[in-house]
């Protein structure tokens, strides 16, 4: 089971401009679970379960591809579920 959860929200210009890639990307090779999704107010939100250190190297590697992007950044670190499998984008219903 993962050892800590974040909850983030990035605020700025980060849709369309392949934020959610970066970030499923970077997780997936850093092997955490959750998920990436646009917001409809424009944020991005990524919850993401894994070893803390994985969970910071995902936060700075998203902070150094995609900071002219980012205008606000929002974490909360939370208890894992560990109700994840894999990672991905998770799409609007």
């Amino acid at each position: 089971m993962a050892s800590k959860r974040i909850h983030v929200y990035y605020s700025g210009r980060v849709q369309g401009v392949g934020f959610r890639f970066t970030a499923e990307v970077a997780a997936r090779r850093l092997k955490l679970n959750g998920w990436v999704s646009n917001l409809t107010d424009g944020r991005v939100e990524v919850v993401a379960e894994g070893e803390e250190a994985a969970l910071k190297e995902l936060l700075a590697g998203i902070t150094e591809k995609m900071s002219h992007y980012i205008s606000d950044t929002e974490i909360s670190w939370e208890v894992p579920t560990g109700g994840f499998r894999g990672f991905g984008i998770k799409f609007s219903e």
